[in-house]
């Protein structure tokens, strides 16, 4: 079997793995993320569980994963170059949080979502491709804007 077809494979593994786990922990269900956020009203602390539980996954998947001299499937990890915390950085947690607590979708909640064929996630769904489209445009005047700075 080929590299690209076990690398498909696996990125196909996961995202089911994935996928499953958003489905059946219920945070597929807007209602269900935006109780969450809801603390004086219907507060549901289950989100803070899924979550909690993905960092524990996380963290030591990372120390263990890392401890290797590469990927398998790839040439390296692909691991953020900075660790500053900068306007973009929070400019995008900003709308992020904004948009998930409207919402009550996560992009990671939403495409399993899109299974049920509900117009609200077909809508989230373009809006998101919308802003990564917007988001690329906006990267690359800023881009452009300091090479002619420079």
């Amino acid at each position: 079997m080929s590299k690209s077809v076990v690398k498909l494979a696996s990125l196909y593994a996961i995202g089911l793995v994935f996928g499953l786990g958003i489905s059946m922990s219920g945070m597929a269900n807007p209602a269900k993320v935006l109780n969450f956020f809801d603390v004086f009203g219907t507060w549901d602390p289950s989100l803070m569980f899924v979550m909690g539980g993905a960092v524990v996954v996380t963290f030591f998947g990372y120390k263990r994963v890392l401890r290797r001299p590469g990927p398998l499937l790839e040439t390296r990890f692909n691991l953020p170059a900075t660790h500053q915390i900068d306007a973009r950085l929070i400019g995008g947690s900003l709308v992020f949080g904004i948009g998930w607590g409207i919402a009550g979708f996560c992009p990671g909640g939403a495409l399993p979502a899109l299974g049920t064929g509900r117009y609200e996630v077909i809508v989230f769904v373009a809006a998101l491709v919308v802003g990564i489209f917007i988001a690329k445009a906006l990267q690359k005047a800023t881009a452009k804007s300091k090479t002619a700075r420079a």
